[in-house]
């Protein structure tokens, strides 16, 4: 059985990370979250697969290549503009008969994989506060009656989860599909078509990790890092203390004074230390540098950034290739300990969240003791000056002085 994998969305709810990659290249516990997503269906037994991309597809056809790391079969499809689910699975018609789909930018176990895949014309459903984001699914017994989108008073939190089991015939539904309200041709259009002509099964699954906000990384970054294994390549020095699970990367560096406590992820070729403190939940990248008294705490460190001088980094996501400058800090909860609301895209959002500091996109400076408030958001390639003080939304090559 084949499986197709939807990465072609750029996935605009997560500026400015997706500025400069794919949503579904962004890294959680420092891999891609298409990658989990391909580890988990490989444990579930599937070996073909069909990539169907689009925005930024150079990026993960260079990462994933032809499959080989992973003693897989990987193909690519090139959706072209991007028209909706449906269209993009209908691309695939010619290469494949019985098969699965996985949106690639929901993280799905490996035995809700399987339970999927041994149930044909079969989707995933999980149950979900909040359920107005999603769309809600009507059931009778196991049977889909009806998906409904995206209902601002959903009467059940019962939602469609991404995953889903075909056979050809879902071809003949996609041919038929008009366009929808938001201008796409949507699978759960041709869902209904194909459930009203027919049985169509929904079956619950019990790991399903969605990620629609950056915030949300921070949620599937602890949850993957629970699960890690130990696992140590470095240099240690003198004087230093790790404590729950830590994995640490090859040619990376844990100077004397350090204090690691898992569960804590970090690359190669990255020098912690001396004298910092990274807590529970934190994910590095590779070639960072954790510097003297540095705190990070539950936050996720893309590739080739540094917090090196007196910094306190606080559930925060900083992308590829950062630089705190020295007694830079990020506020992380509110005086009055109420959720935090964001600007993003010009759109305020409650995250639900009481802690959260920054996201920040790639290439992101900030000079000597700025201090960036509560769920400020940084474009890539901003300029912070010294002793700034940073609010809201930055858009992207902004200088804040």
């Amino acid at each position: 059985m084949k499986c197709v994998i939807l990465a072609a969305g750029e996935g605009k709810r997560m500026h400015p990370l997706t500025f400069t990659r794919p949503k579904v290249m962004i890294p959680i516990a420092n891999k891609p979250i298409l990658e989990w997503n391909l580890i988990n269906a490989i444990d579930a037994g599937i070996k073909e697969f069909i990539f169907i991309v689009s925005y930024k597809s150079e990026m993960v056809r260079n990462y994933f290549k032809n499959g080989k790391n992973w003693n897989v079969k990987i193909e690519y499809i090139s959706q072209g503009e991007p028209l909706g689910t449906a269209h993009a699975i209908g691309t695939a018609e010619k290469f494949v008969d019985n098969f699965l789909v996985l949106s690639g930018d929901t993280i799905f176990g490996k035995q809700d994989i399987k339970k999927i895949v041994e149930k044909e014309n079969s989707m995933g459903l999980y149950k979900i506060q909040n359920a107005e984001e999603y769309g809600i699914v009507k059931i009778k017994g196991n049977k889909i009656v009806k998906i409904f989108e995206k209902m601002q008073d959903p009467f059940s939190n019962d939602i469609n989860a991404g995953i889903y089991h075909f056979n050809k015939k879902i071809f003949n539904y996609i041919k038929k599909t008009k366009k929808s309200l938001r201008g796409e041709y949507e699978i759960t259009d041709s869902i209904n078509m194909m459930a009203e002509d027919g049985a169509f099964e929904g079956i619950f699954l019990k790991e399903w990790r969605d990620v629609v906000y950056p915030w949300h990384l921070l949620d599937a970054n602890e949850e993957i890092l629970k699960k890690i294994d130990n696992k140590t390549e470095q240099t240690v020095e003198k004087n230093i203390t790790i404590k729950g699970k830590v994995i640490v990367g090859k040619n990376t560096t844990i100077k004397s004074g350090s204090y690691l406590e898992g569960p804590v992820v970090i690359g190669d070729n990255c020098k912690i230390g001396p004298n910092c403190y990274i807590r529970p939940y934190t994910s590095i990248g590779n070639n960072c540098h954790i510097g003297n008294a540095c705190e990070v705490k539950n936050s996720i460190i893309l590739d080739n950034s540094n917090i090196p001088h007196q910094n306190y980094v606080g559930d925060s996501i900083i992308g590829q290739n950062c630089n705190l400058g020295a007694g830079s800090k990020v506020a992380n909860l509110r005086l009055d300990k109420k959720n935090i609301w964001v600007i993003q895209n010009g759109n305020k959002i409650n995250t639900r969240r009481r802690k959260l500091g920054i996201i920040t996109g790639d290439n992101v400076q900030t000079g000597i003791n700025s201090m960036i408030n509560v769920g400020a958001i940084l474009g890539d390639n901003c300029f912070i000056g010294p002793g700034a003080v940073v609010n809201g939304e930055i858009m992207p090559k902004s200088k804040i002085l």
